[in-house]
């Protein structure tokens, strides 16, 4: 099965004509705008966004958001019916060769997706609909490499993966680690969480209180539980040694702030010098753990080193401890991001 591209730009294509919004100013600069999104299987069905597939030879069946196209040779594709749509294949579905998604409507359907079973290493994943809710191609591009998906442009094409192919992928997909830092409702945990979108298996975990007494902080916690997919598993735990050593898949720890100012209690540390040592060795088996781990781990931290000397002993404590932390846990990982007002800044490597 081999899809022409004709269109990759949404249902008004990228920039959309009128749109002043910063996202479209910016690709019309870019001058290579994205047509609006159709695609061509075969050389015999046509399929466009909002409408029905137009062609012969092939079976096509309506799923709940999109399409599901089988082919004379068997071989699969999956279509969104529009911008907006998540296809939901129904149980008993096979796999797919071929799967378009609007991962910047929903990225997590690719996890759900993959969750199932449906969408594999032998599958190739496409973003459809690139348009103006992504802020640019550079942004695009980042999303789609996190999600392991391509991002097709206008006249490529797209075939299923071969097995050479296949191999790259998976060496691709090794374990690694990623520290996401930020500030106060600087939007760095939702950065973590879109980092992971399109993984299957994910473990969140929650290292702080769960708000028990304390109704802002409890609506704090809710929000963070309604963002998160149906099928992530959670863990609320302070021991992030032992989860790195065991964990498989992915890994989201939010966050190492909270975990920090829970041991900080824990070794009596605010109290002295040997509850300091204490907190050293856990500090020192928490970064060794980070090294080693053979999960996928998105870490969320916070960045306290930008505003006034906090005007407590404690507050120090904590600022200077975290920093060094962060440091640390900068250090053993591939990519550091700071997020700030909602966009991310990737830190240069080494």
């Amino acid at each position: 099965m081999r899809v022409l591209v004709e269109g990759s730009g949404g249902a008004h294509g990228w920039p959309r004509h009128g749109c002043r919004c910063a996202s479209c100013l910016r690709k019309e600069g870019d001058g290579a705008p994205r047509a609006r999104s159709a695609i061509v299987v075969d050389e015999a069905l046509r399929i466009a966004a909002g409408g029905e597939p137009d062609g012969a030879g092939f079976v096509v069946r309506t799923v709940p958001g999109g399409w599901d196209v089988t082919s004379a040779a068997g071989e699969r594709l999956l279509y969104p019916a529009g911008p907006g749509s998540s296809p939901d294949p129904p149980d008993g579905a096979e796999r797919y060769d071929i799967a378009f998604l609007d991962l910047l409507g929903d990225p997590a359907q690719l996890g759900r997706l993959r969750a199932r079973g449906l969408i594999t290493a032998s599958t190739t994943t496409a973003v459809a609909f690139a348009d103006h809710r992504v802020p640019g191609e550079k942004e695009l591009a980042r999303r789609a490499a996190c999600w392991r998906a391509s991002v097709p442009g206008d006249g490529e094409s797209v075939s299923r993966v071969r097995s050479d192919q296949k191999e790259r992928a998976d060496v691709g997909g090794r374990p690694w680690r990623v520290l996401v830092l930020g500030g106060a409702r600087s939007g760095k945990s939702e950065r973590a969480e879109l980092r992971l979108a399109g993984e299957a298996d994910v473990t969140y975990v929650a290292t702080g209180p769960d708000g028990a007494g304390d109704a802002e902080w409890a609506a704090r916690v809710a929000a963070h539980r309604a963002r998160r997919p149906a099928w992530w598993r959670t863990v609320e735990t302070t021991d992030l040694a032992g989860v790195l050593a065991s964990a498989r898949g992915a890994v989201l720890i939010d966050g190492i702030g909270t975990w920090l100012a829970a041991e900080l209690d824990d070794c009596g540390a605010w109290d002295g010098p040997a509850g300091r040592d204490r907190l050293a060795a856990r500090t020192a088996a928490l970064i060794a753990a980070w090294r080693q781990t053979r999960a996928r781990v998105v870490a969320v931290s916070d960045e306290t080193g930008l505003g006034v000397v906090p005007g407590t002993a404690a507050g120090r404590l904590f600022r200077d401890e975290l920093g060094r932390l962060n440091q640390a846990l900068a250090a053993e990982s591939e990519e550091t991001e700071l997020v700030m007002a909602g966009r991310p800044v990737l830190l240069a490597g080494w």
